[in-house]
């Protein structure tokens, strides 16, 4: 039992994957440490320069999000209690980076069945699917995602240098209906995250023109 029982529970981000056809959970992915900062960017979706002038406020679509985070995995708590974390001991933080890193492969049973079709004389062999990853940030930001960069920065390993401590710099782009339509599972997601943002931007405080030191419009 805790020393302190009425704290709050810590909420933690992380990743989540779905099977693309039925949704069922394949994998939870929880961070071990909440990163202190997510970076975020939204390229607007305007008609552009070339655009005719009464079509100047006129968007194509939803903004263009992405997300960048780090993320630290770190064993060394988990050392100092061997016989408690026998997977720590013998493989430092391995399991955790390759739960993030195969996100961003297809699977093994994949590649074999296409070399298969390949090998069989198959003349178009479509690209493999990867499961729905969602990036979960709070109730209010569940999002549909693809992971565009990953990187990992080991720091310290262990005599049979499994890594005890890592980085994981992480880009992912937001999919969007335009990506995925509305009938699919992530299109459901990415609507029900635009409507979370507009009641929280319904929420926040209404100001005058007088704040901006004006009494009305010319």
């Amino acid at each position: 039992m805790t020393s302190f029982p009425n704290s709050p529970k810590l909420i933690k981000g992380g990743i989540v994957q779905i099977a693309t056809e039925g949704a069922a959970v394949q994998r939870v992915i929880a961070l071990q440490y909440n990163p202190e900062s997510v970076s975020r960017s939204l390229q607007v979706q305007g008609i552009g320069e070339n655009g005719q002038r009464a079509e100047a406020l006129r968007l194509k679509g939803p903004a263009v999000e992405t997300i960048k985070i780090d993320a630290e995995i770190d064993a060394t708590d988990q050392l100092e209690f061997p016989q408690a974390n026998p997977a720590a001991t013998g493989l430092g933080v391995f399991p955790q980076l390759a739960a993030l890193e195969i996100m961003v492969y297809p699977s093994s049973s994949q590649l074999q069945a296409n070399n298969a079709r390949a090998a069989s004389g198959t003349l178009e062999i479509a690209p493999m699917e990867a499961p729905l990853t969602l990036f979960i940030w709070s109730k209010n930001r569940i999002v549909p995602v693809r992971i565009t960069e990953f990187s990992v920065t080991e720091e310290a390993f262990d005599a049979n240098l499994n890594p005890i401590r890592a980085k994981v710099s992480l880009g992912m782009r937001v999919l969007s209906v335009d990506d995925l339509g509305f009938a699919h599972r992530g299109g459901s997601l990415f609507m029900s995250y635009l409507q979370a943002k507009e009641q929280m931007a319904a929420r926040a405080a209404a100001s005058s023109l007088g704040v901006l030191g004006i009494g009305g419009l010319p």
